[in-house]
Formats: C-alpha cells, structure tokens, sequence
C-alpha cells in the first residue's frame, strides 16, 4: 500500500469513527462539520487531489437532497407536523389504535420526505400524547424510530442513503416504489405485532403508567398549534404535483428542484430560516471527498469482491458496514463498484434496502434512532441502548 493509499485509509478511518460516534470531546461540532474536516485532511495529506476531490462530487445527489430539505423545513415553519400529529391525537382513542397510528404515520412520512426531519418533529408530538394520557411512551417510541427507517426504505426520498442509490442508479422513482415499498409495508405491519409481544401490558385493557421517566408526575404538555394554513395549503399542492412529476417519469432531482423554488418565493417565512437547515449537503460533501479518496486504495477491490459474491452477502456486509461506519458512508463506498456488477439493478435494490433496514438493529444504527432518543431526553424518557 502506497502512502497516499494509507493516508487515505486512515482518514477515512477516522472519519467514519467520529461521524458514528457523532462528537469529539470538547469541540462543538456538528457531523457536517466533521465530514468537511475529514475532507480537508484527506487534501491536505496528498490522499486525493483538488481535481480528483470536485469530480468525487455528484451535483445530482446535491441538487435532490438540497431541495428536500427546503421542502421539509417549509413543511416545518408551516406546521405541517403538528398538524398530522393534531390527526393522530385525534383519532387515537385506545392504546392499539395510537401504536398503528403511530407506525403507519411515521413510515408513510419517511417514505414521502427524509426520514430525519420526520421524527425529529413527531417524536415531540409522541412524547406530549403519551404523557397527557398516561401511557407508556417507550412503545410508541420504539415504534416510531424504527418504522421511520423501514417506511424510509420504500422511496428514492426516503432517506440520504436513497437519494444516494437512486441518483446513482437511475431507476425510476415507480420502479424503486414498486420493488422496496411492499418490504416497507410489510416491515411497518412487523414493527406492529413485535411492539405489541414485547410490552403486553401496555395494550391491554388497563395500560401500564408510564416508566422510566424523570418528567414531574403533575406536568402538562401542551402540544404544538403553531399552524400556518396559507403556507400549508401551498405546501401540499406542490407536493402533491412534486409527486405526480415524479410518477410520470420526470427526473426527480428536476421535479423537487422546481417543488423547492416554488416554495422559497414566498412573504410568508423568511429564507434564512429555511436555509439554516440544509447542512446535510455539507455532510454530504465532505463524505463524497473522503470515500473517492478511499476509492483509490485496495478497498475497493476487497468490497467489489463481497458484492459480487451475491445478494445475501452483500446485504450483511451492508448491515455490518451500516451499524459501524453508518449507512451513507455504506453507500458511498459501494457507488463506484455496483455498475460493474452483473445485475447492477438488483444490487442497487439490495443496497438500498440493506442498508435503510440495518437501522432497525442498535440504537446507533441510524440517524433517525438517535434524534428520536435526544428528543425524548428532553421529557425526561431515557430510549436506552438496551431498550
């Protein structure tokens, strides 16, 4: 291994190590932050050079994930969260009825938008119902986390990873629905019957208290009503014609492009708020720089074996490399080798779904568990690693 290979080797290394462990002790740095760092280190080392690091960059990937995050900030300021959460509360009058809800909520959301943002705003919501009506949240949270992750395997939207893999791929939005949205739909209907066997008591006739929560027995929670109609019902007519485009064949990165400009120009919300909430392309960025540094090394070689190998392989090398090194970093060291594969398609599949399920199998294994376990520390519910 030459040096620039090792230098390569290391700072993707070290990378993926503080992007899973998500800090570095005593510096306040987010993950986009450290995925840029880790870049600039590879540059600076000589592992990959500038021209080599620009070409690394799929400005298709950038353009889609960009604008869905403008689509779900403006889905945020306009309240459209809290409004599906107002629907659920609403419809839930027993504890069955909230965990369907709940789960077919969280997953169908996941597959229409990223699911990050998703939870980020319903576990909140699944936090207050369950205090106010003294249930147990750690179900529903349970609940909540990992049927965001399958709901999120069943659309090229669904999840950076997927955005990734369908960018990458080209197959059409339909044709990935059809594949993995009967998987996701069959997940979610899973994560029903488990959440239900393992906490019995808390769905039968009289529901357990809640437990392990530091929240003052006496507190209200009030749920969020910050609803903004104007910019709502715009937000769902684009979405609804985003779709559309999508289904008929119009270039996704297009359609949700001209979605995101649409609802920029607006006097309703200011643009910085908007704006201020799009560092995953930053992430993004710097991963790409750091895994084509990685693609140069005897890496590649050893992963382009393993994926050729079939698709049961491939899959636990992906839910392995997902739980370690976490699932988009996956991903980005798989894209150069799967269109040299034999069915590039069904590799792109198998990638997709591999490494959006292997969420499911610790609490570290996905963006998604994470957010949903610091939102619920806020009232006082401890989502252990155990749990």
């Amino acid at each position: 291994m030459s040096l620039s290979q090792f230098a390569a080797s290391a700072v993707a290394l070290v990378t993926f190590v503080v992007l899973a462990i998500g800090r570095i002790p005593r510096f306040p740095l987010n993950r986009a932050a450290m995925a840029l760092l880790g870049a600039g280190l590879a540059l600076a080392l000589g592992a990959i050079t500038f021209e080599q690091a620009v070409t690394t960059i799929d400005l298709s990937t950038i353009v889609l994930l960009l604008s869905m995050m403008v689509i779900n900030a403006v889905l945020e300021l306009a309240g459209f969260f809290s409004w599906v959460g107002d629907l659920v509360i609403e419809q839930a009058n027993s504890p069955m009825k909230l965990l369907v809800l709940v789960t077919l909520t969280g997953g169908v959301l996941s597959a229409l938008f990223i699911n990050d943002p998703v939870v980020l705003m319903l576990t909140p919501l699944v936090c207050g119902v369950t205090l106010k009506l003294k249930y147990k949240p750690l179900p529903y949270l349970v609940a909540l986390a990992t049927a965001s992750n399958i709901g999120s395997a069943a659309t090229i939207t669904g999840s950076p990873q997927n955005i990734l893999i369908g960018m990458s791929s080209q197959i059409p939005y339909l044709a990935f629905l059809a594949r993995l949205g009967p998987v996701a739909l069959m997940g979610m209907l899973i994560v029903i019957a488990v959440v239900r066997v393992i906490y019995p008591r808390d769905f039968g006739p009289q529901p357990a208290s809640p437990a392990h929560t530091d929240a003052p027995p006496n507190r209200v929670v009030r749920l969020p009503r910050s609803v903004n109609l104007p910019i709502l019902r715009k937000c769902l007519v684009i979405i609804a014609a985003m779709l559309i485009a999508y289904l008929a064949g119009v270039e996704i990165p297009l359609a949700a492009y001209l979605a995101a400009c649409v609802l920029l120009f607006t006097r309703r919300i200011k643009t910085q708020k908007i704006l201020t909430r799009i560092d995953w392309l930053l992430l993004f960025a710097g991963l790409f720089v750091v895994t084509g540094a990685l693609e140069l090394t005897v890496v590649s070689e050893k992963l382009f074996g393993l994926a050729a190998a079939g698709v049961a392989p491939l899959a636990l090398i992906t839910t392995v490399l997902s739980n370690t090194i976490s699932n988009v970093p996956a991903v980005l060291l798989f894209r150069p080798l799967v269109p040299q594969l034999p069915n590039p398609k069904r590799t792109w599949l198998t990638l997709a779904g591999a490494s959006t399920l292997a969420g499911n199998l610790t609490l570290i294994g996905s963006i998604a568990n994470l957010i949903v376990a610091e939102q619920a520390l806020k009232f006082g519910i401890r989502l252990t690693f155990v749990e």
